[in-house]
């Protein structure tokens, strides 16, 4: 079964909301990587949509990029 297109349109802006606190940041993927506990291939590709990050994942990249969940997930502008 193929995702829908509100699925996807949610992927990408999630991956977008990612890519631009990683960008915001100035820290490498492979340094967030390590901080995370997860590989760098797997923030390559949150950053790029092919796949989201765990809910425990996530937190943890909030918390290390200083950014809300809200607002990576689009509950919050800020």
């Amino acid at each position: 079964m193929r995702p829908s297109n509100k699925v996807n349109s949610e992927f990408e802006f999630i991956s977008q909301r990612l890519r631009e606190a990683i960008s915001d940041s100035h820290i490498s993927q492979k340094q967030i990587a390590k901080n995370v506990f997860v590989s760098q291939s797997a923030i390559s590709s949150y950053m790029h949509g092919t796949s989201l990050p765990a809910l425990d994942t996530l937190a943890r990249l909030c918390a290390y990029l200083d950014v809300s969940a809200d607002y990576i997930l689009g509950l919050k502008e800020y």
